[in-house]
């Protein structure tokens, strides 16, 4: 499986839990997750992959310029558009290319950093860090809506499932 194919799956699984989960829990601050709610962190992995499509024509990406869209976050059918738009971009093909990566792990508003990097290791990154926020997703979702049916991938990196195949 290829990188973009690999994202197209991750972004369907989110779009599933989207669609599936009641709205009302979509939003509501959850104690699992430190009163952080499903919805934030659906919003802020999307914004991720929305960073690197804008940056992607400019060469340039820095994620510490995510929009918060508190519209994102707060309405499961927002979520829904913004993952076709992910998806439109992905389906377009972008090639690799190089890109600088900025960012600034301080409380300064300027980029400390510019690192070199390309259009392919940002998407792995993306899918990672996608994986990673849907493992929180997925305590979330034990709190509201137990028994709710996930993927068997949902929230699991690759390397981990091929590993507990192994085990077995």
């Amino acid at each position: 499986m290829n990188l973009i194919e690999a994202s197209k799956g991750i972004l369907d699984q989110l779009r599933c839990v989207s669609a599936a989960i009641p709205q009302k829990h979509f939003s509501k601050p959850l104690l699992s997750l430190n009163h952080a709610t499903i919805g934030q962190h659906i919003r802020h992995t999307l914004e991720f992959y929305m960073e690197l499509q804008q940056g992607y024509p400019l060469g340039k990406v820095c994620y510490d310029q995510r929009k918060h869209d508190k519209a994102i976050e707060e309405d499961r059918t927002m979520v829904l558009g913004v993952i076709d738009g992910i998806e439109r971009f992905l389906d377009t093909a972008p090639k690799d290319k190089q890109l600088v990566l900025e960012g600034s792990y301080s409380m300064g508003n300027h980029p400390e950093f510019s690192i070199n990097t390309n259009f392919f290791r940002e998407l792995a990154y993306n899918i990672e860090h996608a994986v990673h926020h849907m493992a929180i997703i997925k305590i979330g979702l034990a709190e509201t809506n137990p028994g709710m049916e996930l993927p068997a991938s949902f929230g699991i990196a690759v390397s981990t499932m091929r590993y507990k195949q192994q085990e077995a």
